[in-house]
């Protein structure tokens, strides 16, 4: 899947693009539309939690440095085990777990609270009023899908593609 990127100058076009993405084929839950808190998004799909924040990526983080936190923790207490506690290396595993799950849970909590670093690039517009329609599409079908918006839409400006989050298309 491709996440494929279009900027709105008001919620007419916006609508006619997301119009055009469903006589396409694309599905509604595959459109995301993202704008400032003044433009209203009454019959649009508004982009989420996880496409609006940097959740996904806080999570990743998360866990990778939990996890390592986590693991070195453990091999010190192997190395350096408490007085008549016997440390085997199941308590590596047990705090390797335990670190990417705390770890997940405090950057998770972290990253909903900012905004996606994937969209910085989309800053300044969304700023100014103008709407980003985010779709994700089958890779096969980016070109045909942003040649008919071009066509169909000529006020929405195509802004590129990136590949999806696997996790969450």
């Amino acid at each position: 899947m491709r996440r494929l990127y279009f900027l709105a100058p008001d919620t007419t076009t916006a609508q006619a693009i997301v119009d055009d993405l469903l006589r396409a084929r694309i599905t509604w839950r595959h459109i995301h539309v993202l704008a400032n808190h003044s433009v209203g998004l009454e019959r649009l799909p508004e982009a989420s939690l996880l496409q609006r924040s940097d959740v996904v990526h806080a999570l990743e983080r998360g866990v990778m440095f939990g996890a390592a936190t986590g693991a070195i923790a453990g091999l010190v207490a192997l190395m350096f085990p408490p007085e008549n506690f016997d440390i085997t290396g199941g308590v590596v595993v047990a705090l390797t777990l335990a670190g990417a799950i705390f770890g997940a849970w405090v950057a998770g909590m972290i990253g909903v609270d900012e905004p996606n670093t994937r969209l910085s690039r989309f800053n300044g517009p969304i700023g100014d009023g103008q709407l980003l329609v985010m779709a994700d599409v089958p890779g096969s079908r980016e070109a045909e899908i942003e040649a008919n918006i071009a066509q169909h839409v000529p006020r929405a400006d195509v802004e590129g593609a990136e590949a999806t989050t696997p996790i969450f298309p």
